[in-house]
């Protein structure tokens, strides 16, 4: 007897995970980040967030500044209610629905499943998807054992922090980065004064360095004490799931009133496949160093060539 999740309620749980990250920073998350950020088949994506949509846990929002979003916190939101909007209302069944023919035994049966099937929705009733973000961080984090058939990438990942000196205010710096359309046309323009190959498409948009092509994401910027924080995810393009991967935080911190501090702290994670398994720790380290390096540093040029535009401008 298999009691593993279908498919769709594995995918259903992601894409709540996905969005759950995404509540605790006021944000919307775009399908194609969803594909990304876990796992989740193109093909499966839309279809397991209408689930979350149609079971009234999550919400949708057409066009350019839309996506999807949960409609309340994580710690309302129960594991049940995940399960149910993929697979079902869960009920209790021993026998076949076609057997309805009375035989010694089949009310003891029926009492013990019964209580096993109630025992299983309590625990799952029991548990919220704030239940579940916690364990991920902690997967994240390593200080939680990764199960041997999970989607992860056997935990591979590097966590990473570094930061560069712009020669901006702080709050001229978050203005930059606030401007996220602007900074990454600016990036664009910068890559393709340096004679790299490079594009910028409407959706995520796509620009080049390091002799690749990546895809960058910028989150709303949000104020924390005196500290300004953006979310970012950096991925190389392609088939999903199959190349590397940046996800984490910039932040912003003055450091007298003509320069900032640009610090970036995340998680880089290599490709899937054999081209990931072959990758050393040695060397991933040196990527995950290196990409991190070059992204700061695109960014505070691109910062200030921005400034000093508005200067002469104004």
């Amino acid at each position: 007897m298999n009691t593993l999740l279908s498919k769709r309620g594995d995918y259903v749980i992601r894409c709540a995970i996905c969005l759950g990250h995404a509540y605790s920073q006021g944000e919307r998350r775009k399908i194609r980040e969803v594909v990304s950020e876990m796992r989740v088949p193109k093909s499966f994506a839309a279809q397991v967030l209408a689930d979350l949509v149609r079971a009234d846990i999550a919400a949708s929002k057409a066009g350019k500044e839309g996506g999807y979003c949960l409609l309340r916190p994580p710690d309302t939101v129960t594991v049940t209610e995940l399960v149910e909007a993929a697979e079902g209302p869960m009920v209790n069944g021993g026998r076949s629905s076609g057997d309805h023919q009375s035989h010694p035994g089949a009310c003891s049966f029926q009492h013990a499943w019964n209580e096993a099937t109630s025992l299983w929705r309590e625990v799952l009733s029991h548990t919220t998807l704030a239940d579940l973000l916690a364990r991920d961080r902690a997967l994240e984090d390593g200080t939680f054992p990764v199960p041997a058939d999970s989607h992860r990438m056997g935990g591979r990942a590097v966590k990473l922090e570094d930061s560069v000196q712009v020669e901006l205010s702080a709050s001229q710096l978050a203005d930059v980065l606030a401007a996220r359309e602007d900074l990454l046309r600016h990036l664009a323009r910068a890559a393709r004064s340096d004679g790299e190959a490079i594009r910028v498409r409407v959706g995520p948009k796509v620009i080049s360095w390091l002799a690749k092509t990546v895809s960058v994401h910028l989150g709303e910027p949000r104020l924390t004490g005196n500290l300004l924080r953006v979310s970012l995810s950096w991925e190389a393009t392609g088939v999903s799931g199959l190349f590397p991967r940046l996800a984490g935080e910039l932040m912003v911190t003055a450091i007298d009133p003509y320069r900032s501090e640009l610090r970036l702290a995340g998680r880089y994670r290599p490709p899937l496949g054999r081209t990931g398994e072959l990758i050393d720790d040695v060397l991933l380290g040196n990527l995950a160093k290196a990409t991190v390096r070059a992204f700061l540093c695109r960014v505070a040029r691109a910062a200030e060539d921005m400034a000093e535009n508005v200067a002469r401008r104004s």
